[in-house]
């Protein structure tokens, strides 16, 4: 089966069949990409602190000064905590006024007009919590109070779709190479879209952990087996643009639009509903979208992909040869249709071993690096959805620079080289992190281009390193990996309580990690795709 492709040269690279798969795959990942910062939006803190009943009764300067300050001089507010409600009211009925300096006898509070607030004991938000309204009507975090003492609830419902995502890669992969890419493709969509409308309706925390799940398991999916589809049915040039340009930058234009539709339906039941939208509107492509005839070949379904490939021969306006695939194709197609393509078969030989362990600890660096610079942006000023929106937007031009070191560059010199930029730019960020804010964002945007322009690099790397029978196995297995390093990262904030630089140091060191494994790989620039393990080229 190496001679596959030329096997189907007749068809040419860029006809109409080609085309309209081309189009339909890419719109297919439109739905992934819009739903993978529902993540950041549904879960999203606003600014909070203890509410004060309006039957307090208390004066003005009393309900003002109610909520202790963090910092003495600084105007942040305790988000868990207020003076003890009790005391506050008998105060505020004496009179009194609050006050922060002027240091009072408590014996004597009843002829004093002014308390200092410090001298008082706090107590917690036994009424619930205020939230600020000024970005988000509502959110997850605000409706079911996942914040102070449940603040832990949050970072694990982010953990939750994460792992929903390694569950999903790692049994689609299986499933995809042993019953075919299209109904996986399709299968996953309607996870995808059934689990987003879903989510509106959930009545409590719990469930809507357990429906978010659902959620993840359907969104990196769709992405993962559209990407080894389109792999496998397009082939020279064509192959290239759709895998580092084209079906990345359908993605990220999905991501683009969250942070505006988010914007505009500050309702989170409301945004669950409409992010459903995108993967209806997909399932119609079923009947557009083919089967990979590469892998109905591997399985050794020879009628069924000699049938295809005629039908897409007429649809070019070319001719095809009277036998498509000759008899030693068949015999090692027969024999590849036998061999195993478990799990397991990624580790089966010392070469393979190599190759898969290497791209394993890379991926869970590149996408914890990707995913830690994403949460990051929580920690820096400004308005959520703009910063979303620029860390959205600098992904097309990450992609189009990967794509176009694809056309002429090594994959291996092209990943070390984005990489490397981006892994510089984050370690920078100590630099201005404090002092100068347009700095920082400037740095971030320029560590997400390095990380995602490796990423686009990497996908197609990894698409390339891997034969035929376990390729989507391979690459579920990579995005597998990904995904833990995704449910690691809503933790890497929680490193800043020992050292404020601690998470951007830790994001740019692991992509350092993956540029020097990367050097250990095979190259695969300008190679034909492997069909067999036996076929995989060695490493370095």
């Amino acid at each position: 089966m190496q001679d596959y492709e030329e096997s189907v040269k007749f068809l040419g690279t860029s006809g109409p069949f080609q085309r309209r798969v081309f189009i339909l795959l890419c719109l297919s990942t439109f739905p992934s990409g819009y739903n993978l910062l529902s993540v950041i939006f549904l879960l999203a803190t606003p600014p909070h602190h203890c509410h004060i009943p309006a039957h307090s009764n208390l004066s003005q300067d009393w309900i003002q000064a109610s909520i202790p300050v963090q910092v003495p001089g600084q105007p942040e507010r305790s988000s868990c905590s207020r003076y003890e409600l009790d005391m506050v009211q008998n105060l505020s009925a004496l009179g009194t006024r609050p006050s922060l300096d002027l240091v009072q006898n408590l014996s004597a509070l009843g002829s004093s007009p002014e308390v200092l607030l410090l001298s008082l004991k706090q107590e917690g938000c036994k009424d619930g919590w205020t939230y600020s309204t000024e970005y988000y009507q509502s959110t997850v975090v605000s409706e079911f109070n996942l914040v102070c003492s449940d603040q832990w609830k949050q970072p694990l419902t982010s953990l939750v779709y994460f792992l929903g995502g390694l569950l999903g890669c790692f049994v689609s992969g299986q499933i995809s190479d042993r019953f075919g890419r299209k109904p996986i493709l399709f299968g996953f969509i309607a996870v995808l879209s059934i689990s987003s409308g879903a989510v509106a309706f959930a009545p409590s925390w719990p469930v809507f952990a357990v429906l978010f799940f659902t959620l993840g398991l359907g969104q990196i999916t769709c992405y993962v087996v559209a990407f080894v589809l389109g792999s496998e049915i397009l082939v020279g040039s064509t192959r290239v643009l759709y895998s580092s340009l084209c079906l990345p930058c359908v993605y990220t234009v999905g991501m683009i639009l969250l942070p505006w539709t988010a914007y505009l339906v500050r309702y989170w039941r409301h945004l669950s509903l409409i992010m459903a939208v995108p993967g209806l509107a997909c399932i119609p492509l079923w009947w557009l979208i083919p089967e990979s005839p590469r892998w109905l070949v591997s399985r050794g379904r020879l009628q069924e992909a000699e049938l295809l490939l005629r039908s897409a021969a007429l649809e070019n306006r070319v001719e095809a040869p009277q036998v498509i695939f000759l008899s030693a194709s068949v015999e090692k197609a027969t024999s590849e249709k036998a061999e195993s393509t478990s799990f397991l078969d990624l580790l089966r030989t010392t070469n393979i071993r190599c190759i898969t362990l290497t791209l394993w600890i890379i991926w869970f660096s590149l996408n914890l690096s990707y995913f830690g610079l994403s949460f990051n942006m929580l920690s820096l000023y400004g308005n959520p959805f703009l910063n979303y929106f620029l860390l959205s937007v600098i992904e097309l031009p990450a992609y189009a620079a990967s794509w176009l070191a694809a056309r002429s560059l090594p994959r291996r010199l092209s990943y070390v080289s984005f990489t490397l930029l981006g892994a510089l730019a984050t370690l920078l960020i100590q630099i201005t992190l404090n002092s100068y804010p347009a700095g920082t964002l400037s740095l971030v945007l320029l560590g997400k281009f390095g990380v995602l322009a490796g990423t686009g690099v990497l996908y197609m790397f990894t698409g390339e390193l891997s034969p035929t029978v376990i390729r989507n196995t391979a690459m579920s297995s990579c995005a597998m990996f990904s995904r833990v390093g995704s449910s690691v990262s809503p933790y890497l904030l929680e490193l800043a309580v020992f050292y404020s630089f601690l998470p951007w140091i830790v994001v740019g060191s692991l992509s350092l990690l993956s540029v020097l494994l990367a050097v250990f790989l095979p190259e695969t620039f300008r190679q034909p795709l492997p069909d067999t393990i036996q076929q995989m080229a060695f490493t370095q």
